[in-house]
């Protein structure tokens, strides 16, 4: 099935602000490439498409501007922030500093409860996957890997990830559903839950080194 590219702001389990709602959803347009890297975007233009006024929009893209997402252009808009190889891999090496052996410590300290409370979250990432629902797959996977992060119990090194995956966005995602490969990778969040139900740090290592490897690797589009 062809991916689907949606315009609809994302339904978020608590009430956001039109702002964050807006900001979310152009996020999600950057990651489907319905925004694209290099173009320039006016806020008239951008508040038509999503049905909004322009004031949450122009609020919204400042947000995005302060991530490094888009620069603004004076009088004309916004432009999208090409990411280039040389920083996605920086980001990706941050990440993989902070998530691999945060998440293979809860192997042995999080309570197999919570763990267990995680395997439906990741099952929703799977059947996204297999629909082709973009969007939908961006915002389960990103609720999945910072509810797994909490687990922890450092909510700073959850704000840093969350910034992170913001920044390196997943490049390439489209593509990747286009030649039957989200699938696999989507069914990789099983494996790291089974992984540390079953206690095996050094497995749960493994996956996630081969999930984050799909940031750079498969799906990389710089």
């Amino acid at each position: 099935m062809a991916p689907q590219h949606s315009r609809a702001l994302p339904a978020l389990g608590r009430r956001p602000s039109l702002r964050e709602r807006v900001a979310d959803a152009l996020r999600a347009a950057l990651v489907t490439g319905e925004l694209r890297p290099g173009e320039v975007y006016s806020v008239p233009g951008l508040a038509g498409r999503f049905g909004v006024s322009a004031t949450p929009v122009r609020e919204a893209m400042l947000d995005l501007a302060k991530e490094g997402l888009v620069d603004t252009v004076p009088n004309k808009g916004f432009r999208v922030t090409a990411l280039s190889g040389r920083r996605l891999d920086e980001y990706t090496h941050v990440r993989s500093l902070i998530e691999i052996p945060t998440t293979a410590a809860l192997a042995a300290t999080a309570d197999p409860a919570r763990l267990r409370a995680l395997r439906p979250a990741a099952q929703e990432i799977v059947d996204c996957a297999a629909a082709g629902d973009l969007v939908a797959y961006i915002e389960a996977d990103l609720r999945f890997h910072l509810g797994l992060l909490a687990l922890a119990g450092n909510e700073h090194l959850v704000e840093v990830v969350r910034d992170l995956r913001r920044r390196s966005r997943l490049y390439g995602l489209g593509a990747l559903a286009e030649q039957g490969r989200l699938t696999a990778s989507a069914e990789e969040h099983l494996e790291i839950v089974d992984a540390l139900i079953a206690r095996d740090e050094q497995a749960v290592r493994e996956v996630m080194t081969r999930h984050l490897g799909h940031v750079r690797g498969l799906w990389a589009a710089p």
